[in-house]
């Protein structure tokens, strides 16, 4: 019989459905009754795309003996760490701060309670089966011992950031002297050799790029002849460039259908755990579309459309929201879906394998005429490469256009053959957050190639998030999407990553309602997730400016935390506090950016001492070394001239404009207002800390009065 996980909507809940473990979802029902039968709780924490999981499900939670010791001793919680963050937070930090390295499946067990006194990972049956054992021995033996222990970890969740690491209440330092320290941190840990950080396994870590590029930004123009790199700015960029070559080039992205898996399990970028996650691939559009405007290098501008035409093949809804992720395994194995074998590389490619072998680093034959053997697991093949497009066509004497016309031939016979295949599962969950990264990253692509096709995807992903993803009745975003229904409310990375997408939507058409909406956002956030406590208007001193990671509404857990540490996705508040400074810029909003200000001033001593682990952070402060650019453009060609601004990178600019000049003496946007054309053309404003220079009527002239 099915367990109670069948009423649910999560595709990984769902899996566990027809388990023999009588598995509950996380909620009253469960821990009710853990204190009405005085039982201690295990909570599985764990995601679809998770291959870990499927293994420990297939292994112990589908077997009837390790249920029957499950449910005679314990009271069985499943949980989606991505339906659920906040759970999956405290119980994460309580099974570190045992001194064990997380990971998923994350397995918790807790007192009736609900608070935490022992936690692990995978195990296989013998070993999980014993442990069962020694758990329940402990509860019914010991449990003073675990109540004392549970009191302790549950205390120190309670304990916030500011406390922990006695984070003092300073002004921010927005200067060179500053910055410099934050880059070493970071560059002394790269790999200068391969690309990413000097370590395996390789996440993408766009947020760790990101930094770099703007630091590059903020000292590039200390560059002399004397002097050709003061701050270690073109050090920066060359790494950044590095990196993003390698992982284009590598197995870690999908060389025929494009998107990029979550993480390289070795450090060459070569073998990926296949999965591929909605909140990557957006994050590395943003990414790929930035360095694209810097660099103009080819290969970033492929990586951008093809993994657009990915996301909006394999994860787009038909209301246009995304999925979330696509499995790692199909058919029980791992990769299967996206590697070959050689003797299937060699019938499909015919007299086009030699050279595709030497492209994609395919092995040569064996000794003795033999069939070629794989350059991966179970004789199949990964597709990787190290090598540019020009110097592999200059090598084989090749015209680009050549190698072009080859690989697009090679990629649709191959392709052809894979798309027959059974597919990897989907989880087709749609998540606010993640899909506010998704905006984010097709409104970026959309601004630096002015492709209509992103704004369109973008427009109608921004008006299915603000009417299936938004509660009418409050103004709150809901966390979850499934089968025309949204569920649990949203979290402070929900309003992070949409208000984020929002303003970028805003810069790219300036359609107004877009700014209105984020700013309906914002003051949501600012009433429902900030300290009851905190800073008042004057700005005298308070507890705590950041936000809590969960609505003061929202369900009481057993600690209520803040994120502070960006990881591969970006720390909420580290995403707010640049929403803040962005949001007060264009609405001229100066208490805004006394409370982004604040926020930085408090995690500034972190951020100096572990700026490695904090670089969203980090971008901040390179971004704020010189004033920020707001640029005003009215007049019938506001558009294009718009375009032709962000195909340039220059991050530390906010843009903002209008095509009427009649309508310019309307808007509430301070920017804008008793701003007109000159002579009939279209006018461009550059103006820094509200006071704006003379205008000018060419983005030449723009980038003369910027530089």
């Amino acid at each position: 019989m099915p367990n109670q996980l069948q009423y649910e909507t999560s595709p990984y809940l769902l899996q566990h459905a027809e388990n023999p473990v009588d598995w509950y979802p996380w909620g009253e029902e469960a821990l009710n009754r853990a204190i009405d039968e005085d039982k201690p709780i295990l909570v599985s924490i764990g995601y679809s795309a998770c291959h870990w999981c499927h293994v420990m499900e297939h292994e112990s939670f589908e077997k009837e003996g390790v249920a029957r010791v499950m449910n005679d001793s314990f009271i069985c919680i499943k949980v989606d760490r991505e339906e659920r963050p906040d759970v999956d937070a405290i119980y994460m930090d309580a099974v570190q701060a045992m001194g064990v390295q997380g990971g998923w499946p994350l397995n918790v067990f807790l007192m009736p309670d609900a608070k935490p006194f022992y936690g692990v990972t995978y195990l296989p049956t013998q070993n999980w089966v014993q442990l069962l054992a020694s758990v329940r021995s402990a509860f019914d033996e010991h449990r003073d011992d675990l109540v004392k222990s549970a009191e302790g970890f549950a205390t120190e969740l309670n304990i916030s950031d500011v406390e922990r690491y006695k984070l003092p209440q300073t002004d921010p330092l927005f200067a060179p002297e500053a910055l410099d320290p934050l880059y070493r941190k970071v560059a002394v840990k790269a790999d200068a050799d391969k690309g990413g950080m000097n370590r395996a396994p390789k996440f993408p870590m766009p947020s760790i790029w990101r930094f770099l590029l703007r630091y590059y930004s903020a000292t590039v123009s200390k560059t002399t002849a004397d002097a050709p790199d003061p701050l270690g700015n073109e050090t920066a960029l060359r790494q950044v460039t590095l990196t993003l070559d390698r992982m284009a080039l590598g197995g870690i992205y999908d060389q025929l259908g494009g998107g990029f898996a979550r993480y390289s399990t070795d450090a060459d970028w070569f073998a990926p755990h296949f999965e591929k996650m909605l909140y990557d691939n957006g994050q590395l559009l943003t990414l790929y579309a930035e360095a694209y405007s810097l660099t103009k290098k080819p290969l970033y501008r492929h990586v951008v459309y093809q993994t657009i035409a990915f996301v909006q093949r394999e994860l787009l809804s038909p209301e246009g929201g995304f999925y979330s992720a696509l499995d790692a395994d199909s058919e029980g194995v791992e990769g299967k879906f996206y590697t070959f074998t050689t003797p299937e590389l060699r019938e499909i490619l015919g007299e086009e394998y030699e050279w595709f072998a030497e492209l994609y680093h395919l092995p040569a034959p064996l000794a003795g005429g033999e069939a070629a053997h794989a350059n991966w697991e179970h004789g199949r093949n990964i597709l990787h490469r190290t090598e540019s497009d020009e110097a592999f066509a200059e090598r084989m004497g090749w015209s680009l256009a050549d190698l072009n016309v080859r690989l697009d031939a090679t990629h649709t016979r191959l392709l052809r053959v894979r798309n027959e295949r059974i597919r990897p599962g989907l989880d087709d969950k749609i998540l606010c957050s993640w899909n506010g990264l998704m905006l984010k990253g097709l409104v970026t692509a959309y601004r630096v190639f002015n492709e209509p096709e992103f704004l369109t995807l973008a427009l109608r992903n921004a008006y299915f998030l603000l009417k299936k993803m938004r509660d009418t009745r409050n103004g709150r975003l809901w966390h979850t999407y499934k089968l025309g229904r949204a569920r649990q409310a949203g979290f402070l990375d929900d309003y992070a990553a949409v208000i984020d997408g929002l303003l970028a939507l805003y810069q790219a058409t300036f359609t107004m309602s877009w700014l209105t909406e984020a700013d309906q956002l914002m003051q949501y956030v600012l009433t429902n997730f900030s300290s009851e406590s905190g800073p008042g208007e004057s700005g005298e001193e308070g507890p705590d400016e950041l936000f809590y990671f969960t609505d003061k509404n929202g369900e009481e857990l057993i600690a209520r935390r803040k994120e502070l540490f960006d990881n591969v996705i970006p720390a909420s508040n580290s995403m707010m506090a640049e929403n803040l400074y962005t949001l007060s810029l264009l609405l001229d909003r100066p208490d805004y950016a006394k409370r982004a200000d604040r926020m930085l001033g408090r995690v500034q001593p972190l951020v100096q001492q572990n700026a490695d682990y904090l670089t969203n952070w980090a971008a901040q402060y390179a971004q704020r070394v010189r004033p920020t650019a707001e640029i005003a453009i009215v007049g019938p060609d506001a558009e294009r001239f718009r375009a032709e601004i962000d195909a340039e990178f220059y991050p530390n600019k906010v843009v903002t404009g209008i095509t009427n000049e009649q309508d310019a003496g309307s808007t509430k946007l301070p920017l804008l207002q008793h701003r007109g054309t000159i002579d009939g053309k279209t006018a461009i404003y550059v103006c820094y800390n509200r006071a704006c220079q003379l205008p000018v009527t060419t983005v030449d002239a723009v980038w003369a009065l910027l530089r």
